[in-house]
């Protein structure tokens, strides 16, 4: 059965990887988009495929194979690994129904940071009123830790504006983060992919802050 999955690899890393890569599935070869920088693809002779991106290259869903052209392999590794390592300011906001984490990361160090408990308890099987008044109480919950969580990101992002966001957690929870008005400003700043993580302890927000430099490859047909 083949398997298809999502990777992120320490710039510093990628000119390894793409050499196991090649010990792992054999001869392959390598082309790019010139309509997209920052991304190219391998191809082994095995069927297996990696789309290969730096950060902020959120569109890589619209190459198709008449876009692409042969290049050198190191070369590309060079062009990808530059812009993962380009200068920025990354705001972070991780955020799950047992708490969030926010904090500002320049090149790949968390740099200020929040952190706390928030609780949002699970939904519950019970009918009728007490099912409304756990519903109104979750609801409750869920909207002071978007609030909390917005404010405190919009306090640490005052000092340090960021260039970019990274969301993590829930999606849905922070997209209402991200709508309340404490960070309207921030709304338009392009964003990373979102981050699946625990819920976002100090080690968790230094891990991200790392993962916002992380080069992002996506394997498919991996064979058995």
């Amino acid at each position: 059965m083949q398997d298809n999955r999502s990777v992120l690899v320490p710039p510093e890393r990628l000119t390894g990887w793409v050499r196991r890569f090649g010990e792992r599935n054999g001869p392959f070869h390598t082309t790019r988009s010139p309509a997209l920088p920052g991304t190219f693809v391998l191809e082994a002779e095995n069927g297996c495929t990696a789309l290969v991106a730096a950060p902020l290259t959120t569109d890589t869903g619209g190459l198709t194979v008449g876009d692409m052209v042969p290049c050198e392999t190191e070369t590309a590794v060079s062009e990808v690994v530059h812009r993962a390592l380009a200068p920025r300011t990354v705001g972070l906001i991780l955020i799950r129904r047992g708490g969030y984490g926010v904090g500002v990361a320049r090149d790949g160090a968390l740099i200020s940071s929040k952190n706390g408990t928030r609780y949002v308890q699970s939904r519950t099987a019970a009918g009728g009123w007490s099912q409304q008044r756990f519903a109104r109480r979750r609801e409750n919950q869920a909207d002071f830790l978007v609030s909390t969580t917005a404010q405190r990101a919009a306090a640490l992002f005052a000092d340090n504006p960021p260039d970019c966001l990274q969301p993590g957690g829930d999606a849905k929870l922070f997209s209402e983060c991200l709508a309340d008005g404490a960070l309207v400003r921030y709304r338009p700043l392009p964003r990373l992919p979102l981050l699946p993580v625990p819920d976002p302890r100090q080690d968790v927000l230094r891990r991200a802050a790392a993962d916002t430099q992380a080069v992002r490859i996506t394997l498919t047909n991996i064979p058995d």
